[in-house]
């Protein structure tokens, strides 16, 4: 991750603009309520308030895109099937034409820790701040908050892939449909695909046209939020218009654990055993994860 102070002082304007934005709750209490029944496991969606802010607009992300780190932007076709295989090729747009034209660009964009910015960061936790006491009841202190800005074309898709974060992806302009698998299934995504992941490799999977009967439709628009499990399998379909959405994500114990876990399977695999895949929440990995930290202090976890 890049210094946070990389240029955006100079460029950015202070959150107080939006200071509406800090006085009044995005998540109405109807809406953390929903949340803290529901939140590590269960798909949800959430009501969210989270109006016209002079941050989230095409020219503002396109200017914030123009400022983070190359390794910090992602963009490509939005003309994608469900699964690829590795990433996807670049349009020959540059990013900044891409989020300014996106209605019409076909494309798909997304920029990666947006705390980076010091605008942006303050925006990411005054969100999950929101909804702190009802993560940290759950799954214990709220660890790495990290923020994501998705801005998509008619019609784009983002294909079929894993994320290690819990996630509340905000809509705030059009519309999409989530297609989301039941997390730590390994017909879905197999438990060497994820020991894979937690080694370096890629979060993309191998999608197969009979898992469409098994994935739970989620359609949100401008003013709903949709909660995504830690590792759910999922793509997306956008809508008939342009979209932009925040996703706000944080790890928790629980998910090291869950992580480091896979890590120590990967090394039972390797000398020719068949471990049993981690249990999901509310089981603990302790064992297995605590095993994997300290080959990795010693230098053997490699």
């Amino acid at each position: 991750m890049m210094d946070s102070q990389h240029n955006f002082h100079d460029h950015t304007p202070d959150l107080d603009e939006d200071s509406d934005y800090t006085e009044r709750s995005v998540f109405g209490q109807a809406a953390r309520a929903h949340f803290a029944t529901h939140y590590p496991e269960k798909p949800h969606i959430l009501d969210h308030q989270m109006s016209d802010h002079s941050a989230l607009t095409l020219d503002a992300l396109a200017d914030l895109a123009g400022e983070l780190p190359e390794n910090s932007i992602e963009f490509n076709s939005g003309d994608l099937p469900i699964g690829v295989d590795g990433k996807p090729e670049a349009t020959g747009l540059s990013i900044q034409d891409t989020i300014r034209h996106i209605a019409t660009s076909n494309s798909w964009a997304v920029l990666k820790n947006i705390e980076q910015s010091p605008r942006y960061n303050a925006l990411l936790l005054s969100l999950l701040d929101e909804i702190k006491p009802q993560i940290e009841a759950k799954t214990g202190a709220m660890l790495r908050p990290q923020g994501f800005i998705f801005i998509s074309s008619p019609n784009a898709v983002t294909p079929y892939h894993f994320d290690p974060e819990h996630n509340i992806l905000l809509q705030l302009k059009g519309s999409k449909v989530m297609t989301q698998f039941p997390a730590g299934d390994a017909r879905f995504a197999p438990d060497q695909v994820h020991e894979g992941y937690h080694s370096g490799g890629a979060r993309e999977l191998t999608w197969q046209d009979e898992f469409a009967e098994h994935g739970t439709e989620l359609a949100i628009t401008a003013g709903q939020a949709l909660f995504v499990p830690v590792m759910a399998p999922h793509f997306v379909r956008n809508g008939p218009t342009s979209s932009i959405s925040l996703s706000i994500t944080w790890r928790s114990d629980w998910s090291f654990e869950e992580a480091d876990a896979r890590g120590f399977n990967r090394i039972l695999r390797k000398a020719g055993l068949n471990p049993t895949a981690p249990s999901r929440w509310p089981g603990s990995n302790k064992p297995k994860a605590y095993a994997f930290r300290a080959l990795r202090k010693l230098g053997l976890a490699g």
